[in-house]
């Protein structure tokens, strides 16, 4: 597929929203930035003008059906059709299930699932009647397999996975070519560790193996330019997505066991830091989170996963060398 002209992004003003924007300007699309932050909103513009995009950045909450309709509609006026969706936005609370209040865990659904139902819709209702585009839904790991002390973005990451199927089955039934799919991504080194409310004792951390925001960037514009379904990121992915198919009691157990403390550093935790999850945090935090020592800027399984066809074809034709010069060396006995 050609490179989009436009492009959506929510969540646009840090970790992987923002790598995946300075990606999308590298390709010299127009790139419209959905999120809350004025300032990082403002430094998401100037890289993705510096890359070679054209930036517009839109204030807007996820959570607001009518506000994401609003800055669709203005994305579409400025920068012309949107060709290619992403709905990366999310927040959270890191905590036991029994200490996350109702008004907390609605938040945190609105935005992580319902700004995906929501964006989703804006887009639909642009791409169907040109029978063109793309919807990209940001999942996880975690869109299949649960873990400790996440339970709003788990809950909701599960819930994008069933949204996304079902839209898929419809868009199928319909005959369009509009199509959606879904990236499940492995644990990212991204701001939001320092910025999603938490009640835990120590500081949160990704549960390792780490990639860099930008592993999950790539994905995000391979997904939104080749034709696949899903897309899953990362070794430790899938290993545990396999692992939880066939013994998912066994893994139930194991991450009882080591679940809390797997996303814990051992730091003492900041008491009373602001945090995200009614308004943005004040100021500009980039891409990347406080784990860059640790994470990995590559993913080889990434690389065969998004190469499998060329792999598949010069596997084919090593197996045809062979049969070929097996016959040959017959006849010349």
């Amino acid at each position: 597929m050609q490179a989009p002209r436009v492009v959506v992004i929510t969540g646009a003003s840090s970790g992987v929203g923002r790598a995946t924007a300075r990606a999308f300007g590298s390709l010299g699309a127009g790139v419209g930035l959905l999120a809350r932050g004025d300032d990082a909103l403002r430094a998401t513009a100037k890289e993705v003008g510096s890359a070679g995009g054209r930036p517009l950045a839109v204030a807007t909450d996820v959570a607001d059906a009518a506000a994401v309709e609003r800055a669709a509609g203005q994305v579409e006026q400025e920068l012309g059709p949107i060709d290619v969706w992403v709905n990366n936005a999310m927040t959270s609370v890191f905590a036991p299930f029994t200490e996350i209040t109702a008004e907390e865990f609605r938040r945190a659904t609105e935005v992580t699932y319902l700004g995906v139902v929501y964006g989703t819709k804006a887009a639909l209702d642009r791409m169907l009647p040109r029978d063109r585009g793309v919807v990209v839904c940001v999942g996880s790991a975690l869109a299949y397999r649960g873990i400790p002390l996440q339970s709003p973005y788990c809950g909701a990451k599960h819930a994008i996975q069933g949204f996304t199927e079902s839209v898929r089955c419809e868009l199928l039934h319909e005959g369009s070519r509009v199509r959606i799919t879904m990236v499940q991504l492995p644990a990212l080194n991204t701001p939001q560790f320092q910025v999603a409310r938490s009640r835990l004792p120590s500081r949160a951390q990704p549960v390792p193996p780490i990639y860099q925001p930008e592993v999950a960037a790539r994905a995000v514009v391979w997904a939104a330019t080749h034709r696949r379904r899903e897309l899953r990121v990362g070794a430790a992915t899938v290993a545990t997505l396999a692992a939880n198919a066939v013994a998912p009691g066994l893994l139930d157990r194991y991450l009882g066991r080591t679940g809390y403390q797997s996303q814990q550093t051992g730091e003492p935790a900041i008491p009373d830091r602001p945090d995200n999850l009614w308004s943005p945090v004040p100021g500009d935090r980039g891409a990347h989170g406080g784990f860059d020592h640790r994470a990995h800027g590559h993913s080889p399984q990434l690389w065969l996963s998004t190469h499998r066809a060329a792999l598949a074809a010069a596997g084919l034709a090593g197996a045809a060398a062979v049969v070929l010069g097996r016959r040959a060396a017959g006849r010349a006995r």
